[in-house]
């Protein structure tokens, strides 16, 4: 650069100048010798002091770059030696070669050169041989950043403690919005003179505003049902540590007054705009009360949601408005509609054929077509013989269309109904959710995570013992065209009766009043009995799967199938069942694989665990008494020890609350 620089500036232009200058003075000189002599003396003059100012100039800049790298030299000595970032240099054995004095003291040694990296930061090891470009560790209660260069084999160590502690403490802050609800306090306190009501108000809220000033919440009042909380992430944490205890506190102090009044709280946190914080903790109080109530739905900005508490069965309504008002929003909904299809969970069961068959009635007393979904080589066999009598009448089995058909029959106008399922990864064909906006759900299970995208209408009640309970009583209030059926009304009552184990789980008055509006419409039970009879050769398979049956913890039975044998989902879930009825057993896991290679989780309790919660850490869902998960990639003894898992997660939770 230098020498360009030069040849640039001195030589091509200024000798060039000389050179012309030179060719005048000697045209001159041809004629005038005299004035030539004297041009050439003062030319050479000038030419001297030219080169030697060339001379200089060279000179001076050489000594500049002399210094210049010597600084430069110097200072990345100064910087590789007492800059606050730590060198390590290592070679393959993981024995350090060279380490910077700031690497040294961070390690409080003398010197750790020819030390291996095993001896003093043995968690570099994983990252060296994984090689992670960047990670975290902490050493010495100081947290480091490492920059990995592998094939250098060369450690960079940045120090970022005290903008972890930053980062933590500004997390720590960051606001967070709970609405509390108290569940069915309108039912509750319904007759009760003011007195009584005081007191229970009073008690609520003492409980209510010490748990509050005890963790530092902020608590307001915004309705005789309805509490507002501020607090931050830090408080949070302390609230999930005690597995919000409020809740426990709230249904024991009210049981001993024999008032069933629990705590529902919805909390939104993860963003800085209190608008959005709002929406989130509503609508994580729409899905605590969807799940039955008496529990902590904590949601955040990118839609994951956890949840705590859920402990007691969801109380049953008192009242029929709640179907009433359903029911007439339902039928607004099929009259605009062009048509209406119907469709259950994949490998449907009674409950959600029976459900189905019942919507499509309320599709015809509405004037409307409706066709309901099924996939014939997804029927166990219980439904196989429902869809055999079912074709003994053409009227009835026409309705029946496979998801292709569905597809191709769908409108912009076609009202679909999803029933006996919420989850979009579980529906017959999910190619018809993103086909049709119009979107109606019904479902008696208790609402997860995943959830249907924004459809028109939910009815959602965790209380019901069945999805085609909860469609006999819309029925109840649908025009009276037509009356149901005898088929239809057994299968529907089928459905009631498959859920409730002949009514003996998840029964509540409700329910007996629907299989009477269902006997009274010439609902069969002696045919609903003959549908559900069994194969003698299913039973020696349950048989065998009961057979491996043995007791974990706490009256905690777990019973699997074999390895290389395939198992209807309908045969795992009476396998839990029946473990359910022997002595001893509180709880009940039933683990196969279904016919579709997937491993299915059957889970049954008599209401002192809440097996859903169990499921749930699984990927599953359900009841607090009755759910279920599907395992993917997996082999039956690794979803044993997932499941084993999840039993101890639960009960080390119930320890610490």
């Amino acid at each position: 650069m230098p020498n360009f620089y030069r040849k640039r500036i001195f030589r091509y232009p200024i000798y060039t100048l000389v050179g012309v200058t030179a060719f005048l003075i000697g045209i001159i000189g041809y004629f005038q010798w005299i004035f030539g002599v004297i041009g050439f003396v003062i030319l050479g003059v000038i030419l001297y002091f030219l080169l030697r100012a060339e001379m200089l100039m060279r000179h001076e800049l050489e000594q500049y770059v002399a210094t210049l790298s010597h600084r430069v030299k110097k200072v990345g000595e100064e910087a590789l030696m007492e800059m606050p970032i730590g060198i390590i240099l290592y070679n393959e054995e993981f024995q350090v070669e060279w380490a910077n004095p700031y690497m040294t003291a961070f390690f409080k040694e003398e010197t750790v050169i020819g030390h291996s990296l095993q001896d003093f930061a043995e968690s570099f090891i994983p990252i060296i041989k994984q090689e992670i470009e960047a990670d975290t560790v902490t050493i010495h209660s100081r947290k480091l950043k490492i920059l990995n260069k592998r094939e250098e084999r060369l450690i960079y160590l940045t120090d970022i403690t005290e903008q972890s502690e930053i980062e933590k403490k500004y997390e720590d802050e960051r606001t967070v919005l709970g609405v509390i609800f108290l569940d069915n306090y309108d039912e509750v306190t319904q007759g009760m003179d003011d007195q009584v009501k005081s007191n229970i108000n009073s008690q609520v809220t003492s409980i209510l505003n010490k748990w509050a000033t005890d963790n530092g919440v902020y608590l307001k009042r915004t309705s005789s049902e309805r509490l507002l909380a501020v607090f931050n992430e830090q408080i949070l944490h302390q609230l999930e540590k005690n597995k919000f205890d409020i809740l426990d506190q709230v249904r024991e102090s009210t049981s001993k007054q024999s008032i069933p009044l629990t705590l529902s709280i919805g909390i939104g946190i993860g963003s800085s705009l209190l608008p959005e914080l709002g929406s989130l903790a509503q609508s994580g109080l729409d899905l605590a009360l969807g799940r039955g109530g008496d529990q902590v739905a904590i949601k955040q900005q990118n839609g994951k949601v956890k949840f705590f508490g859920g402990k007691t069965n969801p109380m049953e309504k008192r009242t029929r408005v709640r179907a009433r008002v359903i029911s007439h929003a339902l039928r607004e909904l099929v009259i605009e509609s062009d048509k209406v299809i119907i469709m259950g969970h994949k490998y449907p069961d009674m409950d959600a054929i029976g459900a189905s068959i019942g919507i499509l009635k309320v599709a015809q007393a509405n004037q409307r077509e409706g066709f309901i979904v099924i996939d014939k080589d997804e029927l166990d066999t219980g439904v196989q013989r429902l869809i055999h009598e079912i074709k003994q009448y053409p009227e009835l089995w026409s309705r029946f269309i496979t998801p292709e058909q569905a597809l191709e029959i769908a409108s912009d106008d076609t009202l679909l109904v999803v029933v006996d399922t919420h989850k979009p990864s579980l529906v017959i064909e999910e190619r018809l959710l993103s086909r049709l906006e119009r979107v109606v759900v019904i479902d008696h299970h208790r609402r997860g995570e995943e959830f249907i995208y924004n459809p028109l209408l939910v009815y959602m009640e965790p209380y019901a013992s069945s999805t085609a309970e909860l469609v006999t009583e819309l029925l109840e209030y649908q025009p009276k065209r037509s009356k149901l059926d005898m088929l239809e009304s057994t299968a529907l009552l089928a459905g009631i009766i498959v859920d409730t184990k002949s009514f003996t789980l998840r029964t509540g008055s409700r329910t007996f009043d629907a299989a009477s509006y269902l006997r009274a419409h010439g609902a069969d039970t002696i045919l609903v009995q003959k549908f559900l009879k069994e194969d003698i050769d299913v039973y020696v398979k349950r048989s065998k799967i009961v057979e491996s049956t043995y007791l974990y913890k706490n009256g905690i039975a777990i019973a699997k199938g074999e390895e290389t044998e395939r198992y209807e989902q309908i045969l795992i879930a009476q396998s839990a069942d029946a473990l359910l009825s022997m002595s001893g057993v509180t709880a009940s896991f039933a683990i196969a694989h279904r016919q579709d290679g997937i491993i299915g989780i059957s889970a049954r309790s008599l209401g002192e665990f809440n097996v859903q919660v169990i499921m749930e850490a699984l990927g599953g869902g359900g009841h607090l008494t009755n759910a279920a998960t599907q395992i993917t990639e997996a082999t039956i003894e690794e979803a044993e020890e997932m499941l084993k898992g999840a039993i101890d997660e639960y009960f080390e939770g119930r320890n610490e609350s």
